[in-house]
């Protein structure tokens, strides 16, 4: 994943750039998040390794899947992208560029999972002392697993968090087994 970030890290820094340059911070979020959902799709990444169809002819294929849904820059992006093999990027460079905008509007994400469902008023709490803590406004996406038995592990820009019951007890059994 991390290699991932560092290919795609590159790009999304460059359409950022480009973004509050022309103002279109907003489309561009969309555009990429289009970009993301259509490359995930499993039919869409069987013809992407299709050797026959090459670089470019899946970038042309590509542009006429999303005709209605690509401004020019977005073309341009898939072409530069082809270009360079790496259509397979979108999900990450869309993910880096909302890291971007999230810093540049002054909000960091936090991805927080619980063993448990959290009420509005929990999440209020936790939101407000992550903003203590990390001096940004903080947005939570909030998922439930509950294999973590307890607790909550919170992921917020490069900071993990790990207060979950299954992660402290595999801290645990790792210092017995040393």
């Amino acid at each position: 994943m991390s290699e991932l970030a560092t290919l795609a890290r590159p790009y999304a820094a460059a359409v950022f750039k480009q973004a509050k340059e022309t103002g279109t911070v907003d489309q561009w979020s969309e555009t990429l998040s289009f970009l993301a959902q259509v490359m995930a799709d499993e039919e869409i990444k069987t013809v992407a390794r299709n050797p026959k169809l090459g670089r470019n002819g899946f970038a042309d294929l590509f542009i006429d899947v999303c005709q209605d849904g690509l401004a020019d820059e977005g073309k341009n992006l898939i072409n530069l992208l082809a270009d360079n093999g790496k259509l397979s990027l979108a999900g990450q460079i869309a993910v880096l560029y909302e890291q971007y905008r999230a810093d540049e509007q002054g909000f960091l994400d936090a991805r927080v999972v619980s063993a448990f469902a959290l009420d509005e008023a929990e999440q209020d709490r936790l939101a407000e002392s992550l903003q203590k803590t990390l001096g940004k406004k903080v947005r939570l996406e909030v998922t439930v697993d509950r294999s973590l038995i307890g607790g909550v592990v919170i992921r917020a820009g490069d900071k993990v968090i790990d207060g979950s019951v299954k992660g402290r007890l595999q801290r645990l059994a790792k210092r017995l087994d040393s």
